[in-house]
């Protein structure tokens, strides 16, 4: 089922499952996906008798931007204020959070800001505050190689090449993450159709922007980033599911990201998964929402 919030800035399309007295969950989904990714996840919560949230973040399927006026920010405070405004619209006081990619970075740092907001966390790949003020830092030439697409829409060549090909674009990013997922191109289409939000080509564009520092983001906003620019602890109970097969960023034998939690945390690498880890592997990432649940 289908629902909207109205918020300040966004009317944010989700999807709900479970009754309305259940502890609630929140599932955010990343770049380039939908709340497909979960579709094996959110029934199975249901079942058992949570509140479960699915939403399309800004750029994505139904959601749209309240004013044509509103800068069409990607920038990661903006995906973490549109997890605060969800909650605040639907009167959510404290929830459980799963998301990767984006929707990881949005629920990772609603965590590290707001605890108090938050019962768990898992977290696609860990620890996802971007370091934006280091970010002209090159990385190793491996990594540098798979962050491709970043580099290319930076330039207007990339706008336009993901604007006339969006849904070819995404789906070889689909491939490239997820090498070794026989299901990619099957799960693709019921996927494709939530690029089509006017929005998306902006929001995305200026999401790999900001984050090197080549576009301005909301004033609005900079308390935030200035606040994730400190690389702030998450304390909350978490765990962090990183995908062996990950074609954007492989799970390192040593867990580099440990430092960054200090509560309960446990790394879980799943064997033959890629990027998209919620959609590869729902009964690892209901395990590991149930395992949190549970404490």
């Amino acid at each position: 089922m289908i629902k909207f919030a109205l918020t300040p800035t966004l009317t944010i399309a989700y999807e709900y499952h479970g009754p309305d007295n259940g502890a609630p969950v929140i599932l955010l989904h990343g770049f380039p996906y939908s709340p497909r990714a979960f579709d094996e996840v959110a029934p199975a919560l249901a079942a058992q008798g949570y509140r479960v949230i699915v939403p399309y973040l800004r750029g994505y399927g139904p959601t749209r931007f309240n004013s044509a006026q509103t800068l069409r920010s990607g920038q990661q405070a903006a995906m973490a204020q549109d997890l605060l405004d969800l909650m605040g619209a639907l009167g959510i006081e404290q929830a459980t959070l799963c998301g990767y990619d984006w929707g990881g970075r949005a629920a990772c740092i609603v965590a590290a800001l707001f605890p108090e907001r938050v019962r768990g966390l898992v977290s696609g790949d860990g620890y996802n505050l971007q370091d934006i003020p280091n970010s002209f830092q090159p990385s190793d030439p491996e990594t540098e190689h798979r962050l491709w697409y970043q580099y290319y829409f930076h330039t207007p060549r990339g706008v336009e090449g993901l604007r006339q090909n969006r849904r070819e674009l995404c789906q070889l990013l689909w491939r490239l993450w997820s090498p070794t997922w026989a299901r990619k191109d099957e799960r693709y289409s019921l996927t494709a159709a939530a690029f089509d939000n006017p929005d998306f080509v902006d929001v995305v564009i200026h999401s790999y922007r900001h984050r090197f520092g080549y576009a301005s983001g909301d004033p609005a906003l900079e308390w935030m980033e200035e606040a994730v620019a400190k690389q702030p602890v998450i304390s909350v109970p978490t765990i962090s599911l990183c995908g062996a097969d990950d074609g954007v960023g492989p799970a390192s034998l040593v867990d580099e990201d440990a430092e960054q939690f200090s509560g309960f945390y446990e790394r879980r690498v799943l064997a033959g998964v890629g990027h998209n880890i919620a959609e590869e592997a729902p009964q690892e990432t209901l395990k590991a929402l149930l395992d949190l649940l549970s404490r």
